[in-house]
């Protein structure tokens, strides 16, 4: 039984046409499908069908988060370990999206939409599996090879942090804490990055930014120049994190979700220790080379 990683985000995207334009054409993903209110996108290296579904809607923000896991039995097994733990859970029939399987939905203490799912279609990565080239012909933009990790935001950071360590043994990380103990943010993980999902405190439901990874620090460097390009805002960066080691830039689609681009950073263990950051050097941990944190990254959701 286990959760093997971080599977699929569907964001809201009020500025509708720049926004499918900008996923395609900037971030580089690959549309594979769409319906009257919703595109389906995958980054080049992913094998299957979709990792991004952008939605038609009034506001912006994160419709839900998906986990795959590892066989179809894992969807019964978590299904009563949620249960148990107090936590409502919804079955959602093979079908409901495109090249989808059976989804098993919930939500989280700080009030996101999350689902497990195992079954989708597999389209590929545009190499053979046999003999391959190091890419495809044909990639555009930053062409992010992969979906990589999310940061939302609610008051009970406790609560969500427990309820992933408890029912799903996620390891921490790191954790930002308060003088008086209390988790400001965590840092989880559940496959060898620093995190697969973070937690944050802030406004519920809300999500800070959906991260794509790229593999070294001359493609954060060419990202930056494609977003100057393409005039996007750019929050921070290029610069480093203090927390995960991380090397990154941050910046805003055209309906206000913030993204991340990101590399670097170290692998972790089940048995790595968490590592704790207080306060007073939070501006380092954040970002490592500033060593300060501008007012809009701490107080911009979606």
């Amino acid at each position: 039984m286990a959760i093997m990683r971080l599977g699929r985000v569907q964001l809201r995207v009020p500025n509708w046409e720049k926004s499918v334009h900008y996923y395609k054409n900037v971030i580089g993903l690959i549309e594979t499908a769409r319906d009257e209110n919703h595109v389906y996108l995958k980054c080049w290296d992913e094998h299957d069908h979709h990792s991004v579904i952008l939605e038609k809607a009034d506001t912006a923000g994160l419709d839900h988060l998906a986990f795959k896991c590892e066989t179809a039995e894992d969807l019964d097994i978590y299904e009563r370990k949620l249960v148990d733990y107090g936590v409502a859970v919804e079955r959602i029939p093979a079908g409901y999206r495109i090249a989808e399987g059976e989804i098993l939905r919930f939500r989280v203490p700080t009030g996101q939409t999350v689902e497990l799912y195992y079954e989708i279609d597999v389209v590929g990565n545009g190499l053979p599996l046999v003999n391959p080239d190091p890419w495809p012909d044909g990639l555009v933009g930053i062409a992010a090879p992969r979906l990589d990790h999310l940061l939302i935001a609610g008051d009970d950071v406790e609560g969500t942090t427990q309820l992933f360590q408890d029912v799903f043994d996620f390891h921490m990380a790191e954790k930002l804490i308060a003088p008086d103990g209390s988790y400001i943010a965590t840092w989880l993980f559940t496959t060898n990055t620093p995190h697969d999902l973070a937690v944050i405190k802030g406004p519920d439901s809300k999500v800070h930014h959906i991260g794509f990874w790229i593999d070294d620090w001359s493609e954060v460097r060419k990202a930056a120049d494609i977003m100057a390009r393409n005039d996007v805002m750019i929050d921070a960066g290029p610069t480093r994190h203090g927390i995960t080691r991380g090397l990154t830039i941050y910046f805003f689609d055209p309906s206000g979700n913030r993204n991340e681009v990101y590399t670097g950073g170290y692998m972790p263990y089940a048995d790595s220790p968490t590592i704790t950051w207080t306060t007073e050097d939070i501006g380092r941990g954040v970002f490592y080379f500033e060593g300060e944190v501008n007012d809009r990254f701490t107080t911009v959701f979606s």
